[in-house]
C-alpha cells in the first residue's frame, strides 16, 4: 500500500460520498451541507455545481446521467454533466434530511436519512426504486451512513453511526434479513463505508482521523492515519480499482486543520469493484 496523497485543497466545509464513475470522468463528491456536488477532473480542477439546500449523495444512472439525492428528494440529470431536476420527495419533515446511501444488486437506491437535532430514531433507511416506489428498509435510525455490498451481493454492511457499530444483514431476494453485528469501534464513529472485490470493508472514523480495512471475518487487516479528525467517506475506483479516495470535513471544529475538507487518495493491493448504477 502506498502512501497518503493529499490531492484537492481544502475545498469542502462537509465533504462527503465519493463516487468513482468513468460515465462522468473519475471522482464525483458531495460538500453536503452547501448543496454542491463537485468533479474532478483529470488536469486536476474540481467543477462545484449548486444543486440545493444540501447535496448528499450522487450515482450514475444506467441510462446515462446521474441521480443526486438532495434535502429531502432526488434530482436526475439525464447527461453525465448534466443539470439535475427534481424528481421525487421521500418526506415533508423539514427536521429530517438525506445523508448517505448506495445502490443495490438490482439498480435500487438505498437513501438513508438523519435529523437535523439528531434525535435518536427519528431517521429512517428507505429504498427507492426505478420507478420511483418508495420502501422503508430499516425505520429507527438515528444517523444512517455508509452501505455496501459483499461481492457476492449477498451481505450488506451498514452503520448507523452513533451505535459505534457497523452492522451486517443477509441479502435475501433483494431483502435486507437478519441484521447483526460486524464489529463494535473502538475509537472513532463509523461514518462512510466501502467494500473491496476481496469482501473487505473499509470503514471511515470520524473524529479519530482514521480508515480501517476488516477482513470479512472482522479482522482488522489496515490502519489508515490522516492528517484531519473529521474523515467521513471512502471508496475505491481509478482505472484499475486500487485508488482509495477519502473525504474530510471541518463541520464545526473550533480549530480546524489546514488540510480539513481535503480529498486525500491511498493506493491499495486489492481494488474494489465497478460503482453499481441507479436503475431509475
Amino acid at each position: 500500500m502506498a502512501g497518503l496523497e493529499q490531492i484537492t485543497d481544502a475545498l469542502c466545509y462537509h465533504g462527503e460520498g465519493p463516487v468513482w464513475s468513468s460515465t462522468w470522468g473519475g471522482l464525483r463528491w458531495v460538500d453536503m451541507l452547501a448543496g454542491d456536488v463537485l468533479t474532478l477532473r483529470a488536469d486536476g480542477s474540481v467543477d462545484r455545481l449548486h444543486v440545493g439546500e444540501v447535496a448528499a449523495f450522487v450515482r450514475p444512472r444506467t441510462r446515462g446521467g446521474w441521480v443526486v439525492a438532495t434535502e429531502r428528494g432526488l434530482a436526475l440529470a439525464d447527461e453525465p454533466d448534466g443539470i439535475p431536476a427534481p424528481w421525487i420527495e421521500l418526506w415533508d419533515d423539514p427536521a429530517i434530511r438525506m445523508n448517505e446511501g448506495g445502490v443495490d444488486s438490482l439498480g435500487r437506491l438505498w437513501c438513508g436519512s438523519m435529523g437535523y437535532d439528531r434525535v435518536p430514531g427519528s431517521a429512517t433507511l428507505h429504498r427507492v426504486d426505478a420507478d420511483g416506489h418508495v420502501v422503508t428498509v430499516l425505520p429507527d435510525v438515528t444517523i444512517s451512513n455508509g452501505i455496501d455490498l459483499s461481492p457476492d451481493h449477498r451481505l450488506a454492511y451498514y452503520n448507523d453511526t452513533p451505535t459505534g457499530r457497523t452492522d451486517v444483514f443477509d441479502v435475501v431476494d433483494g431483502e435486507l434479513t437478519r441484521r447483526r453485528p460486524f464489529l463494535t469501534h473502538a475509537t472513532g464513529h463509523p461514518d462512510g463505508l466501502t467494500v473491496d472485490t476481496a469482501g473487505n470493508v473499509w470503514v471511515a472514523l470520524n473524529g479519530a482521523g482514521r480508515v480501517r480495512c476488516y477482513s470479512p471475518q472482522a479482522q482488522l487487516l489496515t490502519e489508515i492515519e490522516l492528517p484531519v479528525r473529521l474523515v467521513t467517506a471512502c471508496t475505491l475506483g481509478g482505472d484499475d480499482g486500487r485508488d482509495l479516495f477519502i473525504t474530510t470535513s471541518r463541520e464545526n471544529l473550533d480549530d480546524p486543520e489546514p488540510e480539513a475538507g481535503a480529498v486525500f487518495r491511498v493506493r491499495v493491493d486489492v481494488p474494489g469493484p465497478p460503482v453499481r448504477a441507479f436503475a431509475g
